[in-house]
Protein backbone atom coordinates (compact mmCIF):
# COMPACT_ATOMS: atom_id res chain seq x y z
CA UNK A 1 0.00 0.00 0.00
CA UNK A 2 1.28 3.47 -0.79
CA UNK A 3 2.17 5.55 2.24
CA UNK A 4 1.21 9.11 1.37
CA UNK A 5 2.45 11.03 4.38
CA UNK A 6 5.51 11.22 6.58
CA UNK A 7 5.47 14.28 8.81
CA UNK A 8 8.02 15.36 11.43
CA UNK A 9 7.04 14.97 15.07
CA UNK A 10 7.66 17.93 17.35
CA UNK A 11 9.40 17.39 20.65
CA UNK A 12 7.57 16.83 23.93
CA UNK A 13 8.02 20.52 24.78
CA UNK A 14 5.28 21.46 22.31
CA UNK A 15 3.23 24.32 23.74
CA UNK A 16 -0.18 22.96 22.74
CA UNK A 17 -2.06 20.43 24.84
CA UNK A 18 -4.98 18.13 24.00
CA UNK A 19 -6.94 17.34 27.17
CA UNK A 20 -8.80 14.04 26.93
CA UNK A 21 -12.37 14.17 28.16
CA UNK A 22 -13.71 11.36 26.01
CA UNK A 23 -16.27 13.75 24.55
CA UNK A 24 -14.73 16.48 22.39
CA UNK A 25 -11.76 15.13 20.43
CA UNK A 26 -11.63 16.43 16.85
CA UNK A 27 -9.99 15.43 13.58
CA UNK A 28 -7.72 18.47 13.97
CA UNK A 29 -6.66 17.17 17.41
CA UNK A 30 -5.82 13.79 15.91
CA UNK A 31 -3.62 15.36 13.26
CA UNK A 32 -1.94 17.64 15.80
CA UNK A 33 -0.97 14.73 18.05
CA UNK A 34 -0.21 12.21 15.29
CA UNK A 35 1.86 14.47 13.04
CA UNK A 36 2.99 17.44 15.08
CA UNK A 37 3.69 16.04 18.54
CA UNK A 38 1.06 17.97 20.47
CA UNK A 39 1.03 16.80 24.09
CA UNK A 40 -1.86 14.85 25.62
CA UNK A 41 -3.20 14.66 29.18
CA UNK A 42 -6.22 13.15 30.92
CA UNK A 43 -8.93 15.55 32.10
CA UNK A 44 -9.47 15.62 35.87
CA UNK A 45 -13.21 14.93 35.60
CA UNK A 46 -12.55 12.05 33.21
CA UNK A 47 -10.13 10.66 35.77
CA UNK A 48 -12.93 10.68 38.35
CA UNK A 49 -15.37 8.97 35.99
CA UNK A 50 -12.85 6.28 35.22
CA UNK A 51 -12.37 5.66 38.94
CA UNK A 52 -16.08 5.22 39.46
CA UNK A 53 -16.35 2.70 36.63
CA UNK A 54 -13.29 0.85 37.90
CA UNK A 55 -14.94 0.47 41.30
CA UNK A 56 -17.90 -1.31 39.66
CA UNK A 57 -15.57 -3.85 38.01
CA UNK A 58 -13.63 -4.43 41.24
CA UNK A 59 -16.87 -5.14 43.10
CA UNK A 60 -18.03 -7.64 40.47
CA UNK A 61 -14.72 -9.50 40.58
CA UNK A 62 -14.72 -9.54 44.39
CA UNK A 63 -18.23 -11.03 44.41
CA UNK A 64 -17.32 -13.69 41.83
CA UNK A 65 -19.92 -12.49 39.33
CA UNK A 66 -19.91 -13.87 35.79
CA UNK A 67 -19.00 -10.95 33.51
CA UNK A 68 -18.03 -11.38 29.86
CA UNK A 69 -14.31 -10.84 29.35
CA UNK A 70 -13.74 -10.17 33.04
CA UNK A 71 -14.45 -13.53 34.61
CA UNK A 72 -15.10 -15.45 31.37
CA UNK A 73 -13.25 -16.31 28.19
CA UNK A 74 -13.73 -14.36 24.97
CA UNK A 75 -15.78 -14.75 21.82
CA UNK A 76 -17.14 -18.28 21.59
CA UNK A 77 -15.41 -19.03 24.94
CA UNK A 78 -17.72 -16.65 26.79
CA UNK A 79 -19.29 -19.53 28.69
CA UNK A 80 -15.97 -20.54 30.27
CA UNK A 81 -15.72 -19.14 33.83
CA UNK A 82 -12.36 -17.80 35.00
CA UNK A 83 -11.74 -17.76 38.78
CA UNK A 84 -10.79 -14.38 40.33
CA UNK A 85 -7.21 -15.50 40.98
CA UNK A 86 -6.66 -15.88 37.23
CA UNK A 87 -8.33 -12.71 35.97
CA UNK A 88 -5.12 -10.68 35.67
CA UNK A 89 -3.44 -13.49 33.71
CA UNK A 90 -6.53 -13.70 31.54
CA UNK A 91 -6.06 -10.11 30.37
CA UNK A 92 -2.43 -10.56 29.36
CA UNK A 93 -3.25 -13.84 27.62
CA UNK A 94 -5.97 -12.03 25.71
CA UNK A 95 -3.57 -9.42 24.37
CA UNK A 96 -0.88 -11.93 23.49
CA UNK A 97 -3.24 -14.33 21.70
CA UNK A 98 -4.95 -11.60 19.68
CA UNK A 99 -1.74 -10.04 18.34
CA UNK A 100 -2.02 -11.97 15.09
CA UNK A 101 -1.51 -9.16 12.57
CA UNK A 102 0.57 -9.58 9.42
CA UNK A 103 1.99 -7.32 6.74
CA UNK A 104 4.01 -4.13 6.81
CA UNK A 105 3.93 -2.01 9.97
CA UNK A 106 1.79 1.11 9.94
CA UNK A 107 3.73 4.39 9.84
CA UNK A 108 4.33 6.38 12.99
CA UNK A 109 1.49 8.86 12.46
CA UNK A 110 -1.10 6.06 12.41
CA UNK A 111 0.27 4.53 15.62
CA UNK A 112 0.17 7.89 17.38
CA UNK A 113 -3.41 8.42 16.28
CA UNK A 114 -4.34 4.96 17.56
CA UNK A 115 -2.73 5.61 20.95
CA UNK A 116 -4.63 8.89 21.20
CA UNK A 117 -8.01 7.43 20.24
CA UNK A 118 -7.60 4.44 22.55
CA UNK A 119 -6.82 6.79 25.43
CA UNK A 120 -9.79 9.00 24.61
CA UNK A 121 -12.35 6.20 24.50
CA UNK A 122 -11.09 4.91 27.87
CA UNK A 123 -11.38 8.45 29.24
CA UNK A 124 -15.11 8.39 28.55
CA UNK A 125 -15.44 6.24 31.66
CA UNK A 126 -17.45 3.29 30.37
CA UNK A 127 -14.60 0.82 29.92
CA UNK A 128 -13.80 0.07 33.56
CA UNK A 129 -10.08 0.77 33.07
CA UNK A 130 -7.96 2.56 35.63
CA UNK A 131 -6.85 6.14 34.91
CA UNK A 132 -3.28 4.88 35.12
CA UNK A 133 -3.81 3.02 31.86
CA UNK A 134 -4.62 6.27 30.03
CA UNK A 135 -1.65 7.89 31.70
CA UNK A 136 0.58 5.16 30.26
CA UNK A 137 -0.80 5.70 26.74
CA UNK A 138 -0.16 9.43 27.12
CA UNK A 139 3.40 8.69 28.26
CA UNK A 140 3.96 6.57 25.17
CA UNK A 141 2.95 9.55 23.05
CA UNK A 142 5.10 11.95 25.03
CA UNK A 143 8.21 9.75 24.97
CA UNK A 144 7.82 8.62 21.37
CA UNK A 145 7.23 4.95 22.16
CA UNK A 146 5.37 3.69 19.11
CA UNK A 147 4.20 0.05 19.14
CA UNK A 148 4.83 -1.89 15.95
CA UNK A 149 1.40 -2.69 14.47
CA UNK A 150 1.08 -4.73 11.24
CA UNK A 151 -1.38 -3.47 8.65
CA UNK A 152 -3.49 -6.59 8.15
CA UNK A 153 -5.57 -8.80 10.40
CA UNK A 154 -8.69 -6.82 11.33
CA UNK A 155 -12.16 -7.73 10.03
CA UNK A 156 -13.79 -4.92 12.01
CA UNK A 157 -16.03 -7.27 14.00
CA UNK A 158 -15.29 -6.76 17.70
CA UNK A 159 -13.50 -3.73 16.40
CA UNK A 160 -9.88 -3.83 15.28
CA UNK A 161 -8.82 -6.70 17.53
CA UNK A 162 -5.46 -7.77 16.08
CA UNK A 163 -4.08 -4.25 15.45
CA UNK A 164 -5.19 -3.07 18.88
CA UNK A 165 -3.59 -6.13 20.49
CA UNK A 166 -0.26 -5.19 18.89
CA UNK A 167 -0.79 -1.63 20.14
CA UNK A 168 -1.35 -2.93 23.68
CA UNK A 169 1.50 -5.48 23.86
CA UNK A 170 4.20 -2.99 24.93
CA UNK A 171 2.08 -1.88 27.88
CA UNK A 172 2.76 -5.28 29.44
CA UNK A 173 6.33 -5.46 28.11
CA UNK A 174 5.65 -7.63 25.07
CA UNK A 175 6.04 -7.01 21.35
CA UNK A 176 8.18 -4.40 19.65
CA UNK A 177 8.20 -0.62 19.50
CA UNK A 178 9.78 2.07 17.39
CA UNK A 179 11.79 4.52 19.50
CA UNK A 180 13.91 7.25 17.97
CA UNK A 181 13.84 5.58 14.57
CA UNK A 182 14.93 2.14 15.81
CA UNK A 183 12.74 -0.93 16.33
CA UNK A 184 13.38 -2.49 19.75
CA UNK A 185 11.86 -5.15 21.99
CA UNK A 186 9.40 -3.28 24.16
CA UNK A 187 11.12 -4.29 27.42
CA UNK A 188 14.37 -2.75 26.19
CA UNK A 189 12.64 0.44 25.08
CA UNK A 190 10.64 0.78 28.30
CA UNK A 191 13.72 0.51 30.47
CA UNK A 192 15.58 2.94 28.23
CA UNK A 193 12.99 5.63 29.06
CA UNK A 194 12.59 4.63 32.70
CA UNK A 195 9.28 2.76 32.56
CA UNK A 196 8.30 -0.71 33.76
CA UNK A 197 5.62 -2.95 32.24
CA UNK A 198 2.16 -2.65 33.75
CA UNK A 199 0.16 -5.52 35.19
CA UNK A 200 -3.33 -5.25 33.79
CA UNK A 201 -6.31 -5.31 36.13
CA UNK A 202 -9.46 -7.33 35.31
CA UNK A 203 -11.27 -6.02 32.19
CA UNK A 204 -8.34 -3.83 31.07
CA UNK A 205 -7.05 -6.18 28.38
CA UNK A 206 -10.49 -6.33 26.84
CA UNK A 207 -10.85 -2.55 27.18
CA UNK A 208 -7.65 -2.13 25.16
CA UNK A 209 -8.71 -4.46 22.35
CA UNK A 210 -12.40 -3.91 21.60
CA UNK A 211 -13.01 -0.84 19.46
CA UNK A 212 -12.66 0.90 16.13
CA UNK A 213 -9.51 2.86 16.83
CA UNK A 214 -7.54 1.63 13.80
CA UNK A 215 -10.19 2.41 11.22
CA UNK A 216 -11.05 5.67 13.00
CA UNK A 217 -7.38 6.72 13.12
CA UNK A 218 -6.93 6.02 9.43
CA UNK A 219 -10.21 7.80 8.72
CA UNK A 220 -9.27 10.91 10.69
CA UNK A 221 -5.87 11.28 9.03
CA UNK A 222 -7.44 10.55 5.66
CA UNK A 223 -10.02 13.28 6.18
CA UNK A 224 -7.40 15.84 7.19
CA UNK A 225 -5.50 15.11 3.97
CA UNK A 226 -8.63 14.90 1.83
CA UNK A 227 -9.75 18.33 2.99
CA UNK A 228 -6.50 19.81 1.68
CA UNK A 229 -6.67 17.74 -1.48
CA UNK A 230 -10.17 18.88 -2.42
CA UNK A 231 -9.14 22.52 -2.07
CA UNK A 232 -6.03 21.79 -4.13
CA UNK A 233 -8.23 20.20 -6.78
CA UNK A 234 -10.11 23.51 -7.06
CA UNK A 235 -6.77 25.19 -7.80
CA UNK A 236 -5.83 22.57 -10.39
CA UNK A 237 -9.20 22.95 -12.10
CA UNK A 238 -8.92 26.75 -12.17
CA UNK A 239 -5.44 26.52 -13.71
CA UNK A 240 -6.72 24.13 -16.38
CA UNK A 241 -9.77 26.31 -17.05
CA UNK A 242 -7.52 29.30 -17.78
CA UNK A 243 -5.09 27.27 -19.89
CA UNK A 244 -7.97 25.87 -21.95
CA UNK A 245 -9.58 29.31 -22.38
CA UNK A 246 -12.60 28.02 -20.51
CA UNK A 247 -15.34 30.31 -19.28
CA UNK A 248 -16.21 31.17 -15.70
CA UNK A 249 -19.90 31.68 -16.61
CA UNK A 250 -20.87 28.18 -15.47
CA UNK A 251 -19.45 28.99 -12.01
CA UNK A 252 -21.70 32.00 -11.44
CA UNK A 253 -23.26 32.18 -7.97
CA UNK A 254 -26.90 32.48 -9.16
CA UNK A 255 -26.49 29.37 -11.28
CA UNK A 256 -25.00 27.38 -8.39
CA UNK A 257 -27.71 28.52 -5.97
CA UNK A 258 -30.31 27.03 -8.28
CA UNK A 259 -29.05 23.64 -7.10
CA UNK A 260 -27.78 24.46 -3.61
CA UNK A 261 -25.73 21.44 -2.57
CA UNK A 262 -23.23 22.80 -0.01
CA UNK A 263 -20.15 21.31 -1.65
CA UNK A 264 -21.13 22.56 -5.10
CA UNK A 265 -21.63 26.11 -3.85
CA UNK A 266 -18.30 26.06 -1.98
CA UNK A 267 -16.28 24.75 -4.93
CA UNK A 268 -17.77 27.27 -7.37
CA UNK A 269 -16.96 30.09 -4.96
CA UNK A 270 -13.36 28.87 -4.67
CA UNK A 271 -12.89 28.80 -8.43
CA UNK A 272 -14.36 32.29 -8.78
CA UNK A 273 -11.93 33.46 -6.08
CA UNK A 274 -8.97 31.93 -7.92
CA UNK A 275 -10.04 33.53 -11.22
CA UNK A 276 -10.46 37.04 -9.82
CA UNK A 277 -8.89 39.67 -12.08
CA UNK A 278 -8.36 37.20 -14.90
CA UNK A 279 -7.46 38.70 -18.26
CA UNK A 280 -8.25 35.37 -19.88
CA UNK A 281 -11.82 35.55 -18.63
CA UNK A 282 -12.21 39.15 -19.80
CA UNK A 283 -11.15 38.05 -23.28
CA UNK A 284 -14.15 35.67 -23.44
CA UNK A 285 -16.74 38.40 -23.07
CA UNK A 286 -18.46 39.86 -26.11
CA UNK A 287 -18.53 38.30 -29.56
CA UNK A 288 -15.88 35.71 -28.72
CA UNK A 289 -17.76 34.43 -25.65
CA UNK A 290 -17.41 30.69 -25.27
CA UNK A 291 -20.82 29.14 -24.60
CA UNK A 292 -19.93 25.75 -23.14
CA UNK A 293 -16.84 23.81 -22.07
CA UNK A 294 -16.37 20.04 -21.78
CA UNK A 295 -17.90 18.49 -18.68
CA UNK A 296 -14.54 18.04 -16.94
CA UNK A 297 -14.33 21.86 -16.85
CA UNK A 298 -17.96 22.93 -16.76
CA UNK A 299 -19.03 20.44 -14.10
CA UNK A 300 -16.21 21.00 -11.61
CA UNK A 301 -18.59 22.41 -8.95
CA UNK A 302 -21.01 19.53 -9.38
CA UNK A 303 -18.38 16.75 -9.25
CA UNK A 304 -15.88 18.25 -6.82
CA UNK A 305 -18.78 19.47 -4.71
CA UNK A 306 -20.30 16.00 -4.44
CA UNK A 307 -16.91 14.75 -3.26
CA UNK A 308 -16.91 17.45 -0.57
CA UNK A 309 -20.37 16.41 0.58
CA UNK A 310 -19.30 12.76 0.80
CA UNK A 311 -16.31 13.72 2.92
CA UNK A 312 -18.56 15.81 5.14
CA UNK A 313 -20.52 12.63 5.85
CA UNK A 314 -17.29 10.96 6.96
CA UNK A 315 -16.62 13.99 9.17
CA UNK A 316 -20.00 13.66 10.87
CA UNK A 317 -19.42 9.96 11.54
CA UNK A 318 -15.91 10.57 12.87
CA UNK A 319 -17.04 13.38 15.16
CA UNK A 320 -19.20 10.79 16.90
CA UNK A 321 -16.87 7.80 16.62
CA UNK A 322 -13.81 9.57 18.03
CA UNK A 323 -15.78 10.27 21.20
CA UNK A 324 -17.62 6.98 21.68
CA UNK A 325 -17.28 3.98 23.96
CA UNK A 326 -16.60 1.12 21.56
CA UNK A 327 -15.50 -1.79 23.73
CA UNK A 328 -17.58 -4.48 25.44
CA UNK A 329 -19.02 -4.83 28.00
CA UNK A 330 -19.61 -1.22 29.03
CA UNK A 331 -19.83 0.04 32.59
CA UNK A 332 -22.41 2.60 33.76
CA UNK A 333 -21.45 3.62 37.30
CA UNK A 334 -24.54 5.77 37.90
CA UNK A 335 -26.86 2.80 37.53
CA UNK A 336 -30.42 3.56 36.47
CA UNK A 337 -33.09 1.34 34.99
CA UNK A 338 -31.79 -2.21 34.75
CA UNK A 339 -32.31 -3.80 31.32
CA UNK A 340 -33.06 -7.47 31.15
CA UNK A 341 -29.86 -9.56 31.34
CA UNK A 342 -27.80 -6.54 32.44
CA UNK A 343 -25.58 -7.09 35.49
CA UNK A 344 -26.23 -4.62 38.31
CA UNK A 345 -24.11 -4.12 41.40
CA UNK A 346 -23.52 -1.35 43.89
CA UNK A 347 -25.65 1.09 41.91
CA UNK A 348 -23.78 0.41 38.65
CA UNK A 349 -24.61 -1.47 35.49
CA UNK A 350 -22.52 -3.63 33.16
CA UNK A 351 -24.09 -4.16 29.74
CA UNK A 352 -22.85 -6.34 26.89
CA UNK A 353 -23.68 -5.27 23.36
CA UNK A 354 -22.09 -4.44 20.03
CA UNK A 355 -20.71 -0.89 20.10
CA UNK A 356 -17.42 -2.30 18.81
CA UNK A 357 -18.93 -3.16 15.41
CA UNK A 358 -17.29 -1.06 12.71
CA UNK A 359 -20.23 -0.69 10.32
CA UNK A 360 -20.83 3.08 10.78
CA UNK A 361 -17.23 3.97 10.02
CA UNK A 362 -16.83 1.25 7.37
CA UNK A 363 -19.74 2.56 5.30
CA UNK A 364 -18.52 6.16 5.62
CA UNK A 365 -15.00 5.19 4.57
CA UNK A 366 -16.32 3.29 1.56
CA UNK A 367 -18.28 6.38 0.54
CA UNK A 368 -15.19 8.55 1.01
CA UNK A 369 -12.92 6.35 -1.11
CA UNK A 370 -15.53 6.24 -3.88
CA UNK A 371 -15.72 10.04 -3.81
CA UNK A 372 -11.95 10.45 -3.85
CA UNK A 373 -11.70 8.09 -6.81
CA UNK A 374 -14.11 10.35 -8.70
CA UNK A 375 -11.99 13.39 -7.87
CA UNK A 376 -9.04 11.63 -9.49
CA UNK A 377 -11.10 10.51 -12.45
CA UNK A 378 -12.19 14.01 -13.47
CA UNK A 379 -8.70 15.42 -12.86
CA UNK A 380 -7.19 12.85 -15.22
CA UNK A 381 -9.75 13.82 -17.89
CA UNK A 382 -8.70 17.48 -17.64
CA UNK A 383 -5.05 16.49 -18.08
CA UNK A 384 -5.93 14.43 -21.14
CA UNK A 385 -7.88 17.39 -22.56
CA UNK A 386 -4.85 19.70 -22.33
CA UNK A 387 -2.56 17.20 -24.07
CA UNK A 388 -4.79 16.40 -27.04
CA UNK A 389 -4.10 18.77 -29.98
CA UNK A 390 -7.60 18.09 -31.36
CA UNK A 391 -9.22 19.36 -28.17
CA UNK A 392 -6.82 21.79 -26.48
CA UNK A 393 -7.61 24.89 -28.52
CA UNK A 394 -4.41 25.25 -30.50
CA UNK A 395 -1.80 24.22 -27.97
CA UNK A 396 0.99 21.95 -29.26
CA UNK A 397 0.55 18.20 -28.98
CA UNK A 398 1.37 16.87 -25.52
CA UNK A 399 2.38 20.38 -24.46
CA UNK A 400 5.88 20.29 -25.90
CA UNK A 401 7.18 23.21 -27.99
CA UNK A 402 8.70 20.71 -30.43
CA UNK A 403 6.33 17.72 -30.83
CA UNK A 404 7.67 14.74 -32.72
CA UNK A 405 11.26 14.94 -31.60
CA UNK A 406 9.88 15.40 -28.09
CA UNK A 407 7.03 13.51 -26.42
CA UNK A 408 6.38 16.22 -23.86
CA UNK A 409 3.88 15.22 -21.18
CA UNK A 410 2.44 12.32 -23.18
CA UNK A 411 3.39 9.59 -20.72
CA UNK A 412 2.60 11.40 -17.48
CA UNK A 413 -1.05 11.18 -18.56
CA UNK A 414 -0.56 7.40 -18.83
CA UNK A 415 0.49 7.44 -15.18
CA UNK A 416 -2.57 9.43 -14.18
CA UNK A 417 -4.77 7.06 -16.19
CA UNK A 418 -3.19 4.00 -14.55
CA UNK A 419 -3.78 5.41 -11.08
CA UNK A 420 -7.35 6.45 -11.88
CA UNK A 421 -8.08 2.99 -13.24
CA UNK A 422 -6.56 1.22 -10.22
CA UNK A 423 -8.76 3.37 -8.00
CA UNK A 424 -11.82 1.90 -9.67
CA UNK A 425 -10.85 -1.50 -8.26
CA UNK A 426 -9.94 -0.15 -4.83
CA UNK A 427 -13.23 1.77 -4.64
CA UNK A 428 -15.21 -1.47 -4.52
CA UNK A 429 -16.93 -1.27 -1.12
CA UNK A 430 -15.30 -3.35 1.58
CA UNK A 431 -18.37 -3.12 3.80
CA UNK A 432 -20.53 -5.28 1.52
CA UNK A 433 -18.31 -8.23 2.41
CA UNK A 434 -18.55 -10.28 5.58
CA UNK A 435 -16.95 -13.50 6.76
CA UNK A 436 -17.78 -15.29 10.03
CA UNK A 437 -15.20 -15.49 12.83
CA UNK A 438 -14.96 -17.00 16.32
CA UNK A 439 -16.91 -20.18 15.54
CA UNK A 440 -19.79 -18.12 14.08
CA UNK A 441 -20.26 -16.16 17.30
CA UNK A 442 -19.11 -13.12 15.31
CA UNK A 443 -21.13 -13.93 12.22
CA UNK A 444 -21.28 -10.49 10.61
CA UNK A 445 -18.25 -8.23 10.32
CA UNK A 446 -17.71 -4.74 8.89
CA UNK A 447 -14.37 -5.00 7.07
CA UNK A 448 -13.86 -1.38 8.10
CA UNK A 449 -10.08 -1.71 8.40
CA UNK A 450 -9.90 -2.81 4.77
CA UNK A 451 -12.07 0.13 3.75
CA UNK A 452 -9.74 2.49 5.61
CA UNK A 453 -6.56 1.04 4.14
CA UNK A 454 -7.95 1.11 0.61
CA UNK A 455 -9.19 4.67 1.08
CA UNK A 456 -5.69 5.69 2.16
CA UNK A 457 -4.25 4.20 -1.02
CA UNK A 458 -6.90 5.87 -3.19
CA UNK A 459 -6.06 9.19 -1.55
CA UNK A 460 -2.36 8.77 -2.37
CA UNK A 461 -3.21 7.99 -5.98
CA UNK A 462 -5.45 11.04 -6.32
CA UNK A 463 -2.81 13.31 -4.82
CA UNK A 464 -0.47 12.19 -7.60
CA UNK A 465 -3.16 12.53 -10.27
CA UNK A 466 -3.88 16.11 -9.19
CA UNK A 467 -0.13 16.84 -9.05
CA UNK A 468 0.12 15.68 -12.69
CA UNK A 469 -2.76 17.98 -13.65
CA UNK A 470 -1.01 20.88 -11.95
CA UNK A 471 2.17 20.12 -13.91
CA UNK A 472 0.28 19.99 -17.19
CA UNK A 473 -1.73 23.13 -16.43
CA UNK A 474 1.41 25.12 -15.60
CA UNK A 475 2.97 24.06 -18.90
CA UNK A 476 -0.23 24.77 -20.84
CA UNK A 477 -0.66 28.22 -19.29
CA UNK A 478 2.83 29.28 -20.29
CA UNK A 479 2.50 27.89 -23.81
CA UNK A 480 -0.84 29.67 -24.19
CA UNK A 481 0.60 33.02 -23.12
CA UNK A 482 3.68 32.52 -25.33
CA UNK A 483 1.43 31.89 -28.35
CA UNK A 484 -0.45 35.13 -27.67
CA UNK A 485 2.73 37.19 -27.64
CA UNK A 486 3.05 40.59 -26.01
CA UNK A 487 -0.73 40.99 -25.83
CA UNK A 488 -1.15 37.86 -23.73
CA UNK A 489 -3.54 38.43 -20.81
CA UNK A 490 -2.69 37.64 -17.21
CA UNK A 491 -4.41 34.70 -15.51
CA UNK A 492 -6.50 35.15 -12.39
CA UNK A 493 -4.71 36.19 -9.22
CA UNK A 494 -5.05 32.78 -7.58
CA UNK A 495 -4.01 30.95 -10.74
CA UNK A 496 -0.93 33.15 -11.10
CA UNK A 497 0.02 32.40 -7.49
CA UNK A 498 -0.41 28.68 -8.11
CA UNK A 499 1.75 28.87 -11.22
CA UNK A 500 4.49 30.56 -9.22
CA UNK A 501 4.38 27.83 -6.57
CA UNK A 502 4.77 25.14 -9.22
CA UNK A 503 7.54 26.95 -11.06
CA UNK A 504 9.46 27.37 -7.81
CA UNK A 505 10.09 23.60 -7.85
CA UNK A 506 9.59 22.51 -11.49
CA UNK A 507 11.05 24.44 -14.46
CA UNK A 508 9.17 24.66 -17.77
CA UNK A 509 9.52 21.65 -20.08
CA UNK A 510 11.50 22.78 -23.13
CA UNK A 511 12.98 19.45 -24.23
CA UNK A 512 12.21 15.97 -22.94
CA UNK A 513 13.59 14.94 -19.57
CA UNK A 514 12.77 12.23 -17.07
CA UNK A 515 9.38 13.16 -15.63
CA UNK A 516 9.82 11.33 -12.30
CA UNK A 517 11.51 14.20 -10.42
CA UNK A 518 8.97 16.71 -11.77
CA UNK A 519 6.03 14.56 -10.67
CA UNK A 520 7.59 14.05 -7.25
CA UNK A 521 8.19 17.78 -6.80
CA UNK A 522 4.63 18.61 -7.83
CA UNK A 523 3.35 15.96 -5.41
CA UNK A 524 5.25 17.60 -2.57
CA UNK A 525 3.61 20.93 -3.40
CA UNK A 526 0.17 19.27 -3.43
CA UNK A 527 0.75 17.57 -0.07
CA UNK A 528 2.23 20.67 1.53
CA UNK A 529 -1.12 22.45 1.47
CA UNK A 530 0.39 25.53 -0.19
CA UNK A 531 -1.97 25.30 -3.16
CA UNK A 532 -4.96 24.57 -0.94
CA UNK A 533 -4.25 27.78 0.99
CA UNK A 534 -4.88 29.84 -2.17
CA UNK A 535 -8.62 29.23 -2.10
CA UNK A 536 -8.98 31.55 0.89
Amino acid sequence: MSEPHFHPIRGADASDLVVLTGADLTVADVEAVARHGTRVALDVHARERMGEARAVIDTLVAHGEVVYGVTTGFGDLATTFIPPADTARLQENLIASHAAGVGRPFPREVIRAMLLLRANTLALGHSGARPELVDRLCRFLELGIHPVVPEQGSVGASGDLAPLAHLALPIVGRGEVELGGSVLPSLVALREVGLEPMELAPKEGLALLNGTQLMSSLGALLLADADRLTRTASVAAAMTLEAMLGTEVAFAAPYQLARPHPGQIAVAAEVRHLLRGSGFQASHHGSSHKVQDPYSLRCVPQVHGAVRDALDHLRRVLDIELNSATDNPLVFPSGGEVPKDALATGGGLVISGGNFHGEPIALALDFAKLALAELGSISERRTALMLDPRLNGGLPAFLTPDPGRNSGLMIVQYTAAALASENKVLAHPSSVDSIPTSANQEDHVSMGAGAARHARTVLAHVEQIVAIEVLAAAQALELRRAAMGDAAPQPGVGVAEALALVRAVVPPLVVDREPGPDMAAALRVVRSGALAALVG
